[in-house]
């Protein structure tokens, strides 16, 4: 075999080599990004779980009948802490997000409560964290889209499989919640 024919299969070896390399680092990088914005989300919707436990208080003090909404706020809380998956959140945040929607029309029902100084600050600060949530899970699709249309594309969809990345699951809105978008009133003048 002649110098030359050594040379280019030498510099083939070693592209293909820095090929794998470059390919390894940007997924790492692209599946970190994913990481930091999953534990963005798992932050603020612990600091949501913190809040609701005062809301609860603070509108107890007024209705303390509804025991039924209180009891379903704090089962749903439990839930959204206790799911793990990308899917399990978005379902346990629906029920959350369902049984605060009873808490909040409870309090429309009492003036004195809805006046309350520390029920005005505790809603800001809830939907302080909420806007926070959704621009978490804005930023995690992001960089799960950026992830798998990177592990879908030649050649590193043969790399990632073997590299052991996954496919991530994106932050969707619910059947129901879906469902009551298409069903949203149309407002005429």
């Amino acid at each position: 075999m002649d110098p030359v024919s050594i040379w280019i299969i030498v510099g083939c070896v070693v592209m293909i080599i820095l090929t794998v390399i470059w390919t390894y680092n940007k997924l790492i990088m692209l599946n970190e990004r994913v990481n930091e914005a999953w534990s963005d989300i798992t932050v603020q919707l612990k600091y949501r779980a913190d809040l609701i436990p005062n809301v609860i208080e603070s509108v107890k003090g007024y209705a303390k009948h509804e025991k039924e909404a209180f009891k379903d706020v704090t089962e749903a809380r439990s839930k959204v802490m206790g799911a793990k998956s990308v899917k399990s959140v978005a379902a346990a945040e629906d029920a959350l997000t369902a049984s605060l929607s009873k808490i909040f029309a409870i309090a429309e029902a009492y003036p004195q409560l809805k006046a309350s100084e520390n029920f005005k600050e505790l809603q800001k600060q809830l939907q302080d964290v909420e806007d926070k949530i959704q621009a978490a899970r804005r930023f995690y699709n992001a960089g799960a889209k950026e992830l798998n249309v990177k592990m879908k594309g030649f050649p590193t969809n043969l790399i990632a499989k073997r590299l052991g990345f996954k496919i991530r699951d994106y932050f969707e809105v619910s059947a129901s919640e879906a469902e009551r978008i298409a069903d949203a009133p149309e407002v005429k003048f």
